[in-house]
């Protein structure tokens, strides 16, 4: 049995070393020189050749697609990497742009003030579950001289008051909070009364009881703070009246007042450090 091996192996061996050697042979001798040997090999050959390249075309373009396809996906790899890292310096920009923007109007609302004033920036939030900004926290405190009761604004108006402070920080009540409470002047013709927030957690709304139940107000009327008390400077704008509640036996009339300031995007305030030198300065 192991001879019959060792046999079938040796033929085997010379059998493919004679077969390329006979096409080869064939192959390379003049065609006027063939004999039918030859021309046998020739023809056997020929089928075999045709499978051989039509093998041999097949595996290459197999793998021609599969090293374009590996060269797609890493161009395609790179281009997305790319493309997520200009897409990330353009939110940076226009986050710069943004805050660049609202520090050139505080600066220009500074100098329309005419009185000392912090730059502040916003760094928190307490959102109600329906999504409105209930209190502000902002990064200046003792270090900065700023107490309880500073107005605070932006370029949209005014924001509220400073409520509280601790350290190098402070909080703000807002002027849509209930515990608000500031005198204002509606409209052109300078209607008077007392603006306190709401509270509500789905809206911002404040309430506004005129002195007068005579006075000539309409919806869409601007509110300011009339100045009194000296609390808040005079002429800053608060809102606009939204809503007249009509009271035809009542000692007072009232509405309702949408603030001018969007709370959600606010992201930088002036303190109000110190009294106005003009009061007519806004």
């Amino acid at each position: 049995m192991n001879y019959f091996q060792t046999f079938r192996d040796a033929a085997i061996v010379i059998a493919l070393l004679i077969v390329p050697l006979l096409f080869l042979r064939a192959h390379l001798k003049d065609p006027s020189k063939l004999s039918r040997l030859d021309h046998g090999i020739l023809q056997v050959s020929g089928p075999i050749q045709y499978v051989a390249e039509w093998a041999a075309d097949g595996a290459t373009s197999i793998i021609e697609d599969y090293v374009y396809l590996v060269d797609v996906k890493r161009d395609n790899d790179h281009l997305r990497a790319e493309n997520d890292r200009v897409r990330a310096e353009m939110r940076s920009l226009r986050a710069d742009a943004q805050r660049i923007h609202q520090l050139e109007a505080l600066l220009g609302l500074r100098e329309r003030l005419q009185t000392e004033t912090v730059t502040a920036r916003v760094i928190a939030k307490d959102i109600s579950p329906s999504f409105r900004v209930v209190r502000l926290a902002i990064d200046q405190g003792e270090h900065a001289g700023v107490q309880a009761g500073m107005p605070v604004v932006s370029n949209e108006g005014l924001v509220g008051q400073i409520r509280r402070v601790s350290g190098r920080f402070a909080d703000v009540l807002l002027t849509i909070d209930p515990e608000s409470r500031v005198d204002v002047m509606v409209g052109d013709k300078g209607a008077r009364g007392r603006l306190e927030g709401l509270g509500e957690r789905s809206r911002y709304r404040g309430r506004i009881q005129f002195d007068r139940t005579d006075d000539e107000v309409a919806v869409g009327d601007e509110v300011y703070t009339s100045g009194l008390g000296k609390k808040f400077p005079a002429s800053i704008l608060i809102g606009y009246v939204s809503k007249i509640n009509a009271q035809e036996f009542g000692l007072h009339q009232e509405g309702e007042v949408t603030p001018s300031v969007d709370f959600t995007r606010l992201d930088e305030v002036l303190i109000l450090t110190s009294g106005p030198k003009d009061a007519d300065a806004l």
